[in-house]
């Protein structure tokens, strides 16, 4: 903005009487000293020439801006030659002549009369007027409010500090003002806001959560990524540091010891904050749930230090939340776990009503363990990244080898029996459908449903493989290699099962046809895609067309029902 500086110093004691200047020009590469030819009483002038352009640096509005974003708050007063705007009061000559002249009428029918009239005279009529005038104003007469005790601050003083700061019209869910002495010193003061922004797609991207001051001098508010995790960006907050340097960098504060240390310290006040919200009455919580909620499952997946901490601020909908959608967390599930149960039980689904429908869930329903519904498309990830909560394992109810807690040794040995006594069933149908299945076998979960397809443990659920499906950038390499190997479970006591069971003892032509039904039916049930639908079709209609014609020729055969 200036292309030559010029200052002038006096010294303000001792013998030495004469002003200095120094002066240089820009892109020089040398500078000048000498005595100047102007006087100063005492201390250093600065001088800045401005660039042609630039002219608006020398406007009062302009500088008291400046001021007004980057030295608000520093402990001396800086003024400024600016046009200010004062009130006076004028006489307010139409109003005056007009009161005048109706007592002037009143005398005179008064006098007309012969009647002694006694009123005054009225006085001149006064109003307002706003005159700009320039004058020295100070332009950072604001005392920052991290730098009093917390003591000495009412709550409606945080609340308004925090909306005018932040241009935030909700008043904050909770604050946290806390200062930091020893080795490391600085204050700050952090808010959870009342609602997330309108744009809050771009939030992680330009937030400027975290207002970065250097002695009370504002250095930037585009250090977030610094200061706090991505995933916490959704906090608003003032950090004023006494050892950082002015001159601040992003690369001096991504080495710098004392930034590691706030960093850690803002995160364990912001989880601080959180469970003091999780731990109030009413529905607070639910409102940061409702906002926030995605944030801090990314942080699961992002943040494996804090993970631990994340875990117990989740909230999930599950199948004991009832028709009001209760969320509940880990450590309600944990609480009200019946004996026998040994893991954490989840389903992804689209919305509640479908993880609700999962035939996945029949045994798990019946036994009473609650399962947790995960309906956002980042809640399978933040999952298998948690992987336990305190010491008990996270398990996809989708997932083959489903643990369905403790069974004795009766249970055992007739699900053993089973799995032989349907062992040529399975082999026969894991033969008829080759490769589009990894294996067949007898299922532990299911009541009701014929059969389901699960997934290998460490490949994607039919969930997942529908959002990544979905992805507009998609690798599909990486979809070929991470599709989980389907495995197809059968429910002997499901009377389907046995009908196909005895259809192919019988060597009914028919059997094949019907067991490839299944395995479509099942893909359907289970999350997954047809991958021809005009071939699952036309195999519906040849079963219906089937029945039909049994029906018209009065045939008593009982065609099994696909489910």
């Amino acid at each position: 903005m200036a292309d030559k500086i010029t200052v002038y110093s006096k010294a303000a004691s001792g013998d030495d009487d004469k002003t200095w200047v120094w002066e240089s020009e820009i892109n020089a590469s040398s500078y000048t000293v000498k005595e100047s030819e102007e006087a100063i009483a005492r201390g250093t002038k600065i001088v800045l020439h401005l660039k042609e352009g630039c002219e608006e640096f020398s406007t009062g509005e302009k500088l008291s801006s400046l001021v007004k974003t980057y030295s608000e708050f520093i402990s001396f007063p800086i003024d400024v030659w600016a046009k200010t705007t004062k009130e006076k009061e004028v006489e307010d000559k139409a109003s005056t002549d007009a009161l005048k002249e109706a007592w002037e009428k009143k005398k005179i029918e008064a006098e007309a009369k012969g009647e002694e009239f006694t009123e005054p005279e009225p006085k001149p009529v006064k109003k307002k007027e706003f005159e700009q005038v320039e004058e020295w104003t100070t332009a950072n007469n604001d005392k920052p409010i991290w730098v009093r005790s917390p003591k000495d601050v009412e709550q409606e003083s945080y609340n308004e500090f925090f909306k005018s700061t932040f241009k935030e019209f909700l008043d904050p869910l909770a604050h946290s003002h806390f200062a930091v002495e020893g080795d490391i010193e600085f204050r700050s003061i952090l808010f959870i806001p009342g609602m997330a922004p309108f744009e809050q797609q771009d939030m992680m991207s330009k937030s400027k959560a975290i207002k970065l001051f250097v002695r009370r001098v504002f250095i930037s508010d585009e250090f977030d990524e610094s200061l706090l995790p991505r995933y916490l960006t959704f906090v608003r907050g003032v950090v004023d540091s006494s050892d950082l340097p002015l001159n601040v960098s992003r690369e001096i504060l991504q080495e710098s010891r004392i930034v590691r240390v706030i960093r850690k310290r803002l995160i364990r006040k912001t989880f601080d904050m959180l469970r003091d919200i999780a731990a109030r009455e009413g529905d607070d919580y639910d409102t940061f749930w409702e906002n926030f909620g995605r944030n801090l499952k990314l942080g699961v997946i992002e943040d494996a230090d804090n993970r631990k901490d994340l875990a117990e601020l989740l909230r999930f909908t599950t199948s004991k939340s009832g028709d009001d959608g209760e969320l509940r967390g880990l450590d309600d599930y944990l609480n009200d776990m019946p004996e026998g149960q040994n893991s954490i039980y989840f389903v992804a689904a689209d919305n509640k009503d479908a993880a609700e429908a999962s035939p996945f869930l029949e045994k798990l329903k019946q036994k009473g363990f609650e399962v947790l519904y995960l309906l956002d498309p980042i809640d399978e990830v933040a999952m298998a990244n948690l992987a336990t909560f305190k010491e008990k394992p996270i398990v996809d109810a989708s997932k083959e080898a489903l643990d369905l807690g403790d069974e004795d040794d009766a249970d055992k040995a007739a699900r053993e029996a089973l799995a032989e006594e349907y062992k040529d069933l399975t082999d026969w149908m894991k033969a008829t459908l080759g490769e589009q299945v990894e294996k067949v076998e007898v299922s532990n979960r299911l009541t009701d449903t014929p059969c389901v397809l699960v997934t290998s443990k460490f490949g994607w659920s039919a969930n997942m493989e529908r959002i990544m499906k979905a992805q507009a950038m998609g690798d599909n390499r990486a979809q070929d290699y991470m599709k989980g190997k389907k495995t197809m479970e059968i429910n002997p006591a499901s009377p389907v099962i046995a009908q196909l069971k005895k259809m192919k003892e019988s060597g009914v032509a028919e059997a094949a046809d019907n067991c490839q039904l299944l395995f479509d039916t099942a893909l359907l049930t289970s999350g997954f895609s047809i991958e021809k639908p005009s071939v699952f079709a036309s195999r519906v209609f040849k079963l219906m067309t089937a029945q039909a014609a049994a029906a018209a020729s009065g045939d008593d055969t009982v065609t099994p029902e696909i489910v």
